[in-house]
Parts: C-alpha cells; structure tokens; sequence
C-alpha cells in the first residue's frame, strides 16, 4: 500500500535500501540511515523529535515488514537493514560478525498487548539454498559487496 501525500513513498524507502544494500535505521554510522535519508539530512538527537518523525516511523515499519529486508543489528549493534540482493553475501562472511548481529529481529505483540522484539537466530533463518549460493561466491566478493569496514 503507498501513501500518497506524506512525502517518500514505501515504494521509494524500498528502492533506498535496495540501492545501498545496507542502511541503518535511525542511528549514525558507516553506512546511510534511512531516518536521516527521510528527514532531509543529519538529525541531532531522538529522531522522535523531529518535524517528519511520523513519515519516519510509517516508513521504518513499512521496511521491517517487507520480505525483501533482513532486519537484524549488523552496524555496531544498531539496527540495521539488509537487502535480500545482499544475503548471499553476508552468509559467505557471517563467521566476520557476532551472531547475535546475525539475528533476525521483528516486532511482534505480547500476550500483555505490548510490543516486542522476537529474535530469530542467524541459523535458523539462513536457508540451505541461501547456504549453498552464498559458498559459490569468494570472501573477496562478498566484502566488496556488503561495503562494510
């Protein structure tokens, strides 16, 4: 479903992600943060405080709801988007990382009515198929793909 009206389309967020691969969510890092994409530049403090943090949020949850993006905490433990053309490569070089920034995050609701996070382990998300495509591709590659420090 795309909004009309709110400034960026969930169409144009996914194409952000897509184009760079590997976004932040909100924080400051090496790679781009999707907040700071949709407010227009760097945001000092709490992104809730900010004149577009509604657009924010709409748009952050548009992404972590889509299938293409893996979202786990890859960039210094933030929370961090993954596009699937990237998967491949980040299985060939998980052994570089944590697991636990490995892990699949979602949102899901509590029996109290809350919001939660659930955490899906790297293992049990990363399927055979995944496993066996990311061995064809060279570590070489899959760096120079993933364009992380």
């Amino acid at each position: 479903m795309e909004f009309k009206g709110f400034g960026m389309t969930v169409r144009e967020t996914l194409a952000f992600v897509r184009r760079h691969g590997v976004v932040l969510e909100s924080a400051r890092g090496s790679v781009p943060s999707l907040a700071a994409h949709v407010a227009g530049g760097p945001i000092h403090g709490s992104w809730w405080g900010h004149t577009r943090s509604h657009e924010i949020f709409r748009l952050t949850r548009a992404v972590r709801a889509s299938r293409e993006i893996l979202v786990c905490r890859l960039v210094a433990g933030k929370v961090t988007y993954v596009h699937q053309r990237l998967w491949r490569a980040l299985v060939r070089v998980a052994s570089r990382f944590p697991q636990s920034r490995l892990a699949k995050i979602a949102e899901c609701h509590t029996s109290s009515g809350h919001h939660g996070i659930q955490e899906i382990p790297f293992s049990q998300w990363v399927t055979p198929k995944l496993r066996r495509s990311a061995a064809i591709l060279t570590e070489v590659d899959a760096v120079r793909q993933l364009g992380l420090p």
